[in-house]
């Protein structure tokens, strides 16, 4: 029997969702769907204590994933072969989100951000180190390349540089090392599933500790903003944890950048924020960067 040939139209979109690219694009799209869960976080905060937000969103994500895949008969997907790196993510996971939020009540927003954005450069420089990744001169140039993007885009303030900017710091240094543990288990055959829900669940556990300190009493409208941001959590965190299953982390780390980017869009459109000359000019930058990030592994595939 012939082998069957791949139409003309179908072989370059199925170039595109395979191998790094796909990657790639499961990294832009996480990033899309964890600006949006943002606004909705941030709406909540307002209100809410962080750690209630926390530990309310991760019950429900995982009360979401578990029946999902107890409906699709895949509950075999929550063995768990190694237990201690899953600890280990989700500690770092919890780690990373309470130090970020605490940056946001000590510094001014635009500074918390560009300062977490050294997350990439973090994660690129423990891939090389931790998972023997290489990382050539054109990669780490466009990662720099990437965060003078940011750079442009926030325009940090002077008092960036203070005692309290090693809480943002900090976030990305232990966001860095968690991706690199994601990037492990996910190459070590656990299941996207089983490190949803153990990671979400060590994080919900943890905003369960800051219960003595005072909660709130939620109504039906707070519930359904929850319901929606666990959603969007579960599908971010999916997307992220393939993405780092099929990409290197030093090459996928870059297009977290992307975040910022489709925050501008999302203020755009929902709030009529007109962006400026250097949002524009760091738009162009961040993306560019990745662009070429994105060719050079192209290139790279297309070599024999």
């Amino acid at each position: 029997m012939p082998a069957t040939r791949t139409p003309p139209a179908v072989a370059p979109v199925r170039a595109i969702l395979a191998g790094p690219s796909r990657a790639i694009l499961l990294m832009v799209a996480a990033m899309a769907v964890l600006t949006v869960n943002d606004a909705v976080a941030k709406w909540l905060t307002q209100s809410i204590p962080v750690g209630e937000v926390l530990a309310v969103r991760g019950a429900m994500v995982v009360a979401l994933a578990v029946t999902w895949a107890a409906a699709r008969g895949r509950l075999a997907d929550l063995r768990v072969r190694a237990w201690r790196p899953h600890l280990v993510r989700g500690c770092l996971m919890a780690g990373s989100t309470f130090l970020f939020v605490t940056s946001l009540s000590l510094l001014p927003i635009a500074d918390a951000i560009a300062i977490s954005f050294a997350g990439p450069i973090f994660a690129t420089v423990f891939a090389a180190l931790m998972l023997g990744e290489r990382v050539g001169w054109r990669r780490w140039t466009a990662v720099l390349v990437g965060f003078g993007g940011v750079l442009v885009m926030v325009q940090p303030t002077p008092e960036m540089i203070r005692l309290a900017a090693l809480i943002p710091l900090g976030a990305a240094l232990v966001g860095a090392l968690r991706d690199v543990v994601t990037r492990r288990l996910g190459t070590g055959g656990e299941s996207t599933l089983a490190i949803l829900v153990i990671s979400t669940g060590i994080v919900a556990s943890a905003g369960l500790l800051t219960l003595p300190f005072g909660w709130v009493a939620l109504g039906w409208p707070e519930f359904g903003l929850f319901a929606f941001t666990s959603v969007l959590v579960w599908i971010a965190q999916t997307l992220m944890i393939e993405s780092l299953r099929i990409g290197e982390v030093g090459l996928v780390g870059p297009f977290k950048y992307t975040s910022l980017v489709w925050a501008l869009a999302l203020g755009a459109v929902v709030w009529g924020d007109v962006p400026g000359p250097s949002i524009w000019l760091g738009s162009v930058v961040v993306v560019g960067s990745g662009l070429y990030i994105w060719h050079r592994e192209a290139s790279a595939r297309r070599r024999p």
